[in-house]
């Protein structure tokens, strides 16, 4: 039984801070050309460029976050609490943060701009109902996820908030299956809306989202490592400052940038 998805007694909300008023599309994209100009040299037309410099790795920016707390701390399960209570509570925000935390860049990522749901070299798909696999825009592909992560965490059967109904035997591999789901947004939005991001002066709030997830998700072992190989440089940069293990990053970065010539598809 859980009470209310969105707190718990004692809980710390780091992340409750809301973005900052929304910016218009003229100023966001003025600001954006500021970065670029900042970020890269003369292009060269006759010949292709050389694998774009991932922004959201420079020091500048990775050090900034809207708090210094202890991540690893926040994330254990506390004594006396049922750990699905626990998975419940914190699936359901990091759902509501990482919708909203989209939304401030959804006017920017477009069918047109984003015509595949891709991270740097990997192209995911989305699986309906059927199995059917489905080729689709990073836009569309974000509201299947959203969707249907609403209407699991609104659905009584699945998280029950009311006293004494139980939680599904299926509860841990849906809540598995919610955070893989949510870890292609956030990793969406890094690897193609970081200078909208950063632009927005939101680099913070995204920064301290990812570090406190990527712990929580490695706490409890509800993402396979694969899937998230393809952020290990990330990972490595903003969670080693958390106190936490690499976890067998070291490998991953390096089969991640062994694999930058060709395209992978989940």
């Amino acid at each position: 039984m859980v009470g209310d998805h969105g707190s718990l007694p004692g809980e710390r909300p780091v992340l409750a801070q809301s973005p900052k008023p929304g910016l218009s599309c003229k100023m966001v994209l003025q600001a954006v050309g500021k970065v670029l100009r900042k970020s890269k040299g003369k292009p060269n037309g006759k010949k292709p460029a050389p694998e774009e410099k991932k922004l959201y790795l420079e020091p500048e920016y990775t050090k900034s976050r809207i708090t210094d707390f202890e991540f690893k701390e926040l994330v254990m399960l506390p004594r006396e609490i049922d750990l699905n209570e626990w998975l419940a509570s914190n699936t359901t925000t990091f759902f509501h943060h990482i919708n909203l935390q989209y939304s401030t860049i959804s006017e920017f990522c477009t069918g047109e701009s984003c015509q595949t749901m891709a991270v740097c070299n990997t192209q995911y798909y989305w699986y309906d109902e059927r199995g059917k696999k489905i080729k689709c825009t990073a836009p569309q592909y974000v509201d299947f996820v959203m969707s249907s992560v609403q209407k699991l965490v609104t659905d009584e059967d699945v998280f029950p908030t009311k006293y004494g109904k139980e939680f599904p035997n299926s509860f841990e591999s849906l809540v598995k299956k919610i955070c893989k789901y949510l870890f292609h947004v956030l990793a969406h939005i890094y690897s193609s809306h970081f200078k909208e991001t950063l632009a927005l002066e939101l680099h913070g709030h995204l920064n301290t989202l990812y570090t406190h997830f990527i712990l929580f998700i490695r706490e409890f072992n509800l993402v396979d490592p694969k899937e998230t190989t393809i952020m290990d440089d990330l990972t490595e940069v903003l969670c080693s400052s958390s106190g936490s293990s690499s976890n067998g990053s070291g490998n991953g970065s390096s089969n991640s940038a062994g694999a930058q010539n060709h395209v992978k598809e989940r």
